[in-house]
Protein backbone atom coordinates (compact mmCIF):
# COMPACT_ATOMS: atom_id res chain seq x y z
CA UNK A 1 0.00 0.00 0.00
CA UNK A 2 1.38 3.42 -0.98
CA UNK A 3 2.27 5.74 2.36
CA UNK A 4 2.21 2.24 4.68
CA UNK A 5 4.78 1.26 7.14
CA UNK A 6 5.12 -2.21 7.53
CA UNK A 7 7.28 -4.04 10.55
CA UNK A 8 8.56 -7.35 10.04
CA UNK A 9 9.69 -9.27 13.43
CA UNK A 10 11.29 -12.01 14.07
CA UNK A 11 14.76 -13.49 16.02
CA UNK A 12 18.28 -13.10 14.69
CA UNK A 13 18.87 -15.62 11.84
CA UNK A 14 15.28 -16.44 11.03
CA UNK A 15 15.46 -15.50 7.33
CA UNK A 16 14.19 -11.78 7.66
CA UNK A 17 17.10 -10.28 5.63
CA UNK A 18 16.14 -13.38 3.15
CA UNK A 19 12.97 -12.41 2.64
CA UNK A 20 13.18 -8.88 2.38
CA UNK A 21 15.94 -9.10 -0.20
CA UNK A 22 13.12 -11.08 -2.25
CA UNK A 23 11.09 -8.46 -2.03
CA UNK A 24 13.36 -6.09 -2.91
CA UNK A 25 14.51 -7.92 -6.02
CA UNK A 26 10.64 -8.35 -7.15
CA UNK A 27 9.96 -4.56 -6.41
CA UNK A 28 12.54 -3.57 -8.09
CA UNK A 29 11.91 -5.41 -11.17
CA UNK A 30 8.00 -4.61 -11.35
CA UNK A 31 7.12 -1.10 -9.79
CA UNK A 32 10.67 0.84 -9.59
CA UNK A 33 13.66 1.86 -8.07
CA UNK A 34 14.37 0.57 -4.33
CA UNK A 35 16.63 2.13 -1.34
CA UNK A 36 17.85 -0.96 0.54
CA UNK A 37 19.43 0.69 3.79
CA UNK A 38 21.84 -1.46 5.62
CA UNK A 39 22.49 -1.15 9.29
CA UNK A 40 23.40 -4.12 10.29
CA UNK A 41 25.89 -5.88 6.92
CA UNK A 42 28.54 -4.07 4.80
CA UNK A 43 27.09 -3.86 0.62
CA UNK A 44 29.87 -6.69 0.57
CA UNK A 45 28.31 -8.84 2.79
CA UNK A 46 24.40 -7.78 1.21
CA UNK A 47 26.27 -8.36 -2.16
CA UNK A 48 27.00 -12.25 -0.98
CA UNK A 49 23.58 -12.77 -0.04
CA UNK A 50 22.85 -11.39 -3.46
CA UNK A 51 24.42 -13.37 -5.61
CA UNK A 52 23.31 -16.40 -3.79
CA UNK A 53 19.54 -15.34 -4.36
CA UNK A 54 20.47 -14.52 -7.72
CA UNK A 55 19.08 -11.00 -7.27
CA UNK A 56 21.06 -8.89 -10.21
CA UNK A 57 20.75 -5.59 -8.34
CA UNK A 58 19.25 -3.70 -11.30
CA UNK A 59 17.67 -1.07 -9.81
CA UNK A 60 18.29 -1.41 -6.33
CA UNK A 61 20.20 1.35 -4.34
CA UNK A 62 22.02 0.18 -1.62
CA UNK A 63 22.82 2.65 1.65
CA UNK A 64 24.87 1.21 4.45
CA UNK A 65 23.88 3.32 6.90
CA UNK A 66 23.00 3.76 10.77
CA UNK A 67 22.24 7.42 11.39
CA UNK A 68 18.86 8.10 9.96
CA UNK A 69 18.91 11.89 9.18
CA UNK A 70 21.73 10.75 6.38
CA UNK A 71 19.24 8.31 5.13
CA UNK A 72 16.05 10.75 5.13
CA UNK A 73 18.63 13.37 3.30
CA UNK A 74 19.80 10.58 0.55
CA UNK A 75 15.80 9.85 0.48
CA UNK A 76 14.51 12.90 0.06
CA UNK A 77 16.59 13.60 -3.45
CA UNK A 78 14.87 10.00 -4.99
CA UNK A 79 11.42 9.19 -5.39
CA UNK A 80 11.84 4.58 -4.82
CA UNK A 81 8.71 2.52 -5.25
CA UNK A 82 10.16 1.35 -1.60
CA UNK A 83 12.02 1.74 0.90
CA UNK A 84 13.69 -1.10 2.90
CA UNK A 85 15.16 -0.52 5.93
CA UNK A 86 17.26 -3.30 8.07
CA UNK A 87 17.02 -3.02 11.04
CA UNK A 88 15.63 -0.71 13.11
CA UNK A 89 17.53 -1.16 16.17
CA UNK A 90 20.41 0.20 14.32
CA UNK A 91 19.08 3.47 13.21
CA UNK A 92 19.47 6.71 15.45
CA UNK A 93 18.92 9.99 15.21
CA UNK A 94 21.24 13.24 16.22
CA UNK A 95 18.74 14.48 18.70
CA UNK A 96 17.49 11.84 20.03
CA UNK A 97 19.20 10.65 23.41
CA UNK A 98 20.09 7.10 23.35
CA UNK A 99 22.32 4.67 22.13
CA UNK A 100 20.95 2.86 18.91
CA UNK A 101 18.51 0.14 19.96
CA UNK A 102 17.47 1.92 22.84
CA UNK A 103 13.45 2.63 23.74
CA UNK A 104 13.67 6.27 22.36
CA UNK A 105 15.74 5.94 19.15
CA UNK A 106 13.68 3.27 17.90
CA UNK A 107 10.35 4.81 18.47
CA UNK A 108 11.62 8.53 17.35
CA UNK A 109 13.68 6.44 14.54
CA UNK A 110 10.34 4.65 13.77
CA UNK A 111 8.10 7.54 13.77
CA UNK A 112 10.26 9.66 11.59
CA UNK A 113 10.22 7.07 8.97
CA UNK A 114 6.26 6.89 9.16
CA UNK A 115 6.41 10.88 8.67
CA UNK A 116 8.32 10.52 5.62
CA UNK A 117 6.43 7.35 4.45
CA UNK A 118 2.83 9.51 4.39
CA UNK A 119 4.26 12.59 3.11
CA UNK A 120 6.09 11.43 0.08
CA UNK A 121 3.28 8.07 -0.27
CA UNK A 122 6.13 5.70 -0.18
CA UNK A 123 6.02 2.17 1.70
CA UNK A 124 8.65 1.87 3.85
CA UNK A 125 9.44 -2.02 5.28
CA UNK A 126 11.29 -1.91 8.24
CA UNK A 127 13.04 -5.38 10.00
CA UNK A 128 12.91 -5.46 13.51
CA UNK A 129 14.13 -8.40 16.58
CA UNK A 130 12.19 -9.79 19.03
CA UNK A 131 12.47 -10.36 22.51
CA UNK A 132 12.80 -13.83 24.20
CA UNK A 133 9.21 -13.18 25.31
CA UNK A 134 8.35 -12.83 21.04
CA UNK A 135 7.67 -9.22 21.29
CA UNK A 136 9.11 -6.44 19.26
CA UNK A 137 12.50 -5.59 20.51
CA UNK A 138 12.14 -1.93 21.42
CA UNK A 139 9.55 -2.80 22.84
CA UNK A 140 6.38 -2.98 21.22
CA UNK A 141 4.99 0.46 21.11
CA UNK A 142 6.23 -0.09 17.58
CA UNK A 143 3.22 -2.17 16.99
CA UNK A 144 0.81 0.88 17.75
CA UNK A 145 2.81 3.44 15.44
CA UNK A 146 3.05 0.99 12.03
CA UNK A 147 0.44 0.00 9.41
CA UNK A 148 1.16 -3.41 9.54
CA UNK A 149 3.15 -5.85 11.39
CA UNK A 150 4.18 -9.14 10.69
CA UNK A 151 6.10 -12.20 12.29
CA UNK A 152 8.57 -14.43 10.73
CA UNK A 153 9.01 -17.55 12.38
CA UNK A 154 10.26 -20.34 11.86
CA UNK A 155 11.80 -23.90 14.36
CA UNK A 156 15.90 -23.11 14.19
CA UNK A 157 16.04 -26.99 12.91
CA UNK A 158 13.65 -26.91 10.66
CA UNK A 159 13.73 -25.35 6.98
CA UNK A 160 9.99 -24.13 6.98
CA UNK A 161 9.16 -20.35 8.11
CA UNK A 162 5.80 -18.90 8.86
CA UNK A 163 5.10 -15.10 7.97
CA UNK A 164 1.76 -14.06 9.90
CA UNK A 165 0.20 -11.16 10.46
CA UNK A 166 -0.34 -9.12 13.85
CA UNK A 167 -1.88 -6.17 12.61
CA UNK A 168 -3.07 -4.91 9.33
CA UNK A 169 -5.06 -1.78 8.64
CA UNK A 170 -5.48 -2.40 5.02
CA UNK A 171 -6.95 -5.91 5.43
CA UNK A 172 -7.23 -9.40 7.49
CA UNK A 173 -4.88 -10.62 9.96
CA UNK A 174 -6.17 -14.17 9.94
CA UNK A 175 -3.74 -15.02 6.86
CA UNK A 176 -0.42 -17.22 7.19
CA UNK A 177 2.36 -17.34 4.69
CA UNK A 178 4.02 -20.89 4.71
CA UNK A 179 7.80 -21.11 2.91
CA UNK A 180 10.44 -23.09 2.83
CA UNK A 181 14.33 -21.95 2.99
CA UNK A 182 16.62 -23.39 0.51
CA UNK A 183 20.44 -22.88 -1.25
CA UNK A 184 18.44 -19.78 -3.45
CA UNK A 185 16.17 -18.63 -0.49
CA UNK A 186 12.94 -18.48 0.73
CA UNK A 187 10.57 -20.67 -1.81
CA UNK A 188 6.70 -20.36 -1.22
CA UNK A 189 5.15 -24.14 -0.14
CA UNK A 190 2.35 -24.69 -2.85
CA UNK A 191 0.73 -27.18 -1.00
CA UNK A 192 1.30 -26.57 3.03
CA UNK A 193 -0.68 -29.62 4.40
CA UNK A 194 1.47 -32.00 3.29
CA UNK A 195 3.95 -30.36 5.37
CA UNK A 196 1.98 -30.26 8.02
CA UNK A 197 -0.16 -33.57 8.00
CA UNK A 198 2.75 -35.41 8.89
CA UNK A 199 3.09 -37.33 5.43
CA UNK A 200 2.05 -40.86 5.78
CA UNK A 201 2.12 -41.24 10.02
CA UNK A 202 -1.69 -41.57 9.91
CA UNK A 203 -1.57 -44.73 11.82
CA UNK A 204 0.40 -43.89 14.33
CA UNK A 205 -0.55 -44.35 18.24
CA UNK A 206 -1.23 -40.72 19.32
CA UNK A 207 -1.33 -38.92 16.46
CA UNK A 208 -4.51 -37.41 14.77
CA UNK A 209 -4.60 -35.23 11.75
CA UNK A 210 -6.81 -32.36 12.23
CA UNK A 211 -8.21 -29.80 9.25
CA UNK A 212 -7.38 -26.21 10.80
CA UNK A 213 -8.12 -22.27 9.03
CA UNK A 214 -5.06 -20.07 9.14
CA UNK A 215 -7.41 -16.90 7.53
CA UNK A 216 -8.85 -18.73 4.35
CA UNK A 217 -6.93 -21.05 3.79
CA UNK A 218 -7.49 -25.04 5.01
CA UNK A 219 -4.32 -26.76 6.22
CA UNK A 220 -4.60 -30.30 7.81
CA UNK A 221 -2.15 -30.40 10.68
CA UNK A 222 -0.96 -33.68 12.64
CA UNK A 223 -1.35 -33.62 16.52
CA UNK A 224 0.71 -35.92 18.42
CA UNK A 225 -0.14 -36.93 21.76
CA UNK A 226 2.20 -38.70 24.55
CA UNK A 227 0.73 -39.99 27.57
CA UNK A 228 3.44 -41.92 29.99
CA UNK A 229 3.34 -42.20 34.43
CA UNK A 230 4.73 -39.82 36.23
CA UNK A 231 7.24 -41.28 38.37
CA UNK A 232 8.10 -38.24 40.64
CA UNK A 233 6.47 -35.12 41.69
CA UNK A 234 3.05 -33.94 40.48
CA UNK A 235 2.20 -35.16 36.28
CA UNK A 236 3.40 -32.34 33.66
CA UNK A 237 1.29 -30.56 31.40
CA UNK A 238 3.53 -29.92 28.15
CA UNK A 239 2.56 -28.13 24.95
CA UNK A 240 4.35 -26.94 21.80
CA UNK A 241 2.32 -25.12 19.46
CA UNK A 242 -1.42 -25.48 21.48
CA UNK A 243 -2.42 -23.75 24.03
CA UNK A 244 -1.04 -25.00 27.49
CA UNK A 245 -4.93 -23.60 29.09
CA UNK A 246 -6.52 -25.16 26.75
CA UNK A 247 -4.47 -28.55 27.28
CA UNK A 248 -5.51 -28.58 31.08
CA UNK A 249 -9.16 -28.38 29.90
CA UNK A 250 -9.10 -31.09 27.66
CA UNK A 251 -7.20 -33.24 30.54
CA UNK A 252 -10.16 -32.21 32.79
CA UNK A 253 -12.66 -33.17 30.17
CA UNK A 254 -11.62 -36.78 29.52
CA UNK A 255 -10.75 -37.28 33.15
CA UNK A 256 -14.26 -36.27 34.14
CA UNK A 257 -16.78 -37.20 31.14
CA UNK A 258 -15.06 -40.01 29.14
CA UNK A 259 -13.59 -41.96 33.05
CA UNK A 260 -9.85 -41.42 31.96
CA UNK A 261 -7.31 -41.78 34.52
CA UNK A 262 -4.62 -39.18 33.63
CA UNK A 263 -3.93 -38.05 37.13
CA UNK A 264 -0.51 -40.28 37.25
CA UNK A 265 -0.02 -39.58 33.38
CA UNK A 266 2.42 -36.90 32.32
CA UNK A 267 0.63 -35.59 29.41
CA UNK A 268 2.60 -34.09 26.27
CA UNK A 269 0.80 -32.70 23.21
CA UNK A 270 2.94 -31.16 19.84
CA UNK A 271 2.34 -29.38 16.78
CA UNK A 272 4.59 -30.89 13.81
CA UNK A 273 6.16 -28.17 11.79
CA UNK A 274 6.35 -25.34 14.04
CA UNK A 275 2.69 -24.63 13.27
CA UNK A 276 0.85 -22.79 16.39
CA UNK A 277 -2.87 -23.68 16.82
CA UNK A 278 -5.04 -21.00 18.39
CA UNK A 279 -8.36 -21.80 17.34
CA UNK A 280 -10.63 -24.40 18.95
CA UNK A 281 -11.66 -26.74 16.04
CA UNK A 282 -8.67 -28.74 17.30
CA UNK A 283 -9.84 -29.84 20.43
CA UNK A 284 -11.35 -33.19 19.79
CA UNK A 285 -7.89 -34.06 17.84
CA UNK A 286 -5.90 -33.05 20.66
CA UNK A 287 -8.28 -35.52 23.31
CA UNK A 288 -8.63 -38.20 20.53
CA UNK A 289 -4.91 -38.43 20.29
CA UNK A 290 -4.65 -38.52 24.08
CA UNK A 291 -7.27 -41.18 23.99
CA UNK A 292 -5.00 -43.09 21.25
CA UNK A 293 -1.61 -42.90 23.68
CA UNK A 294 -3.36 -43.84 26.86
CA UNK A 295 -5.14 -46.97 24.95
CA UNK A 296 -1.93 -47.42 22.93
CA UNK A 297 -4.11 -47.85 19.55
CA UNK A 298 -3.98 -45.77 16.37
CA UNK A 299 -7.06 -44.09 15.18
CA UNK A 300 -8.54 -45.39 12.11
CA UNK A 301 -6.71 -45.50 9.08
CA UNK A 302 -7.50 -42.45 6.88
CA UNK A 303 -9.46 -39.90 9.30
CA UNK A 304 -9.43 -36.91 10.65
CA UNK A 305 -11.07 -35.37 13.17
CA UNK A 306 -12.20 -31.71 13.83
CA UNK A 307 -14.72 -30.03 16.53
CA UNK A 308 -14.49 -27.84 19.50
CA UNK A 309 -14.90 -29.58 23.23
CA UNK A 310 -17.61 -28.65 25.58
CA UNK A 311 -16.87 -28.49 29.24
CA UNK A 312 -19.91 -30.99 29.53
CA UNK A 313 -18.37 -33.32 26.87
CA UNK A 314 -20.28 -32.06 23.90
CA UNK A 315 -18.90 -31.91 20.48
CA UNK A 316 -19.59 -28.43 19.77
CA UNK A 317 -19.63 -27.00 15.80
CA UNK A 318 -17.03 -24.94 14.44
CA UNK A 319 -17.35 -22.73 11.41
CA UNK A 320 -16.13 -23.55 7.50
CA UNK A 321 -16.80 -27.62 7.83
CA UNK A 322 -17.33 -27.68 4.27
CA UNK A 323 -13.64 -26.54 3.46
CA UNK A 324 -11.86 -28.40 5.94
CA UNK A 325 -13.60 -31.69 3.99
CA UNK A 326 -12.68 -30.62 0.99
CA UNK A 327 -8.99 -30.01 1.82
CA UNK A 328 -8.57 -33.30 3.59
CA UNK A 329 -10.96 -35.01 0.71
CA UNK A 330 -8.19 -33.46 -1.68
CA UNK A 331 -5.51 -35.26 -0.18
CA UNK A 332 -7.07 -38.57 0.14
CA UNK A 333 -8.11 -39.43 3.73
CA UNK A 334 -11.52 -40.84 3.56
CA UNK A 335 -13.32 -40.43 6.80
CA UNK A 336 -13.69 -37.63 9.53
CA UNK A 337 -15.07 -37.48 12.48
CA UNK A 338 -17.16 -34.00 13.24
CA UNK A 339 -19.65 -32.81 15.09
CA UNK A 340 -23.08 -33.68 14.77
CA UNK A 341 -24.28 -30.15 14.34
CA UNK A 342 -21.83 -29.47 11.10
CA UNK A 343 -23.85 -27.60 8.56
CA UNK A 344 -22.70 -28.64 5.13
CA UNK A 345 -25.25 -26.61 3.19
CA UNK A 346 -25.95 -29.64 1.21
CA UNK A 347 -22.44 -30.76 0.04
CA UNK A 348 -21.46 -34.37 0.16
CA UNK A 349 -18.36 -33.65 2.13
CA UNK A 350 -16.11 -34.66 -0.46
CA UNK A 351 -17.04 -38.17 -0.75
CA UNK A 352 -15.85 -38.90 2.74
CA UNK A 353 -17.45 -40.95 5.01
CA UNK A 354 -19.26 -38.74 8.21
CA UNK A 355 -18.58 -40.04 11.30
CA UNK A 356 -20.80 -37.25 13.33
CA UNK A 357 -20.55 -37.34 17.17
CA UNK A 358 -22.36 -35.35 19.93
CA UNK A 359 -20.66 -35.97 22.28
CA UNK A 360 -16.89 -36.95 23.22
CA UNK A 361 -17.85 -40.88 24.04
CA UNK A 362 -19.29 -41.06 20.57
CA UNK A 363 -16.56 -39.37 19.22
CA UNK A 364 -14.03 -42.02 20.97
CA UNK A 365 -16.13 -44.97 19.60
CA UNK A 366 -16.52 -43.82 16.31
CA UNK A 367 -13.08 -42.77 15.88
CA UNK A 368 -11.31 -46.02 16.53
CA UNK A 369 -11.60 -49.49 14.49
CA UNK A 370 -14.61 -51.55 15.09
CA UNK A 371 -17.65 -53.48 13.09
CA UNK A 372 -20.32 -51.13 12.71
CA UNK A 373 -22.11 -47.81 14.34
CA UNK A 374 -25.37 -46.46 13.91
CA UNK A 375 -23.45 -42.87 13.94
CA UNK A 376 -22.08 -43.29 10.69
CA UNK A 377 -23.62 -41.77 7.80
CA UNK A 378 -22.04 -41.46 3.91
CA UNK A 379 -21.65 -38.30 2.52
CA UNK A 380 -23.03 -39.08 -1.13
Amino acid sequence: MPGSLVLLGGEPGVGKSTLLLQVCANIARGRGAVVYVSGEESPQQVGIRAARLGVSGERILLLAETNLDAVLQHLGALSPALVIVDSIQTMSLDAVVGAPGSLSQVRECTLALMRYAKQHSVSVLIAGHVTKEGAIAGPGTLEHIVDVVLYMEGERHSSYRLVRSAKNRFGSTDELGVFEMVGSGLQPVENPSLVFSGGDSRRSIGSVVVPVLEGSRPLLVEIQALTTPSGFGPPRRVANGFDVNRLLLITAVLTKRARLKLSDQDVIVNVTGGLRITEPAADLGVALALVSSLKDRPLTHGLVVFGELGLGGEIRGVSQPVRRLGEAGRLGFSGCVLPSSSNLGGEDGAGMELLKASSLGQAITLAFDHDSSPDRSRGQ
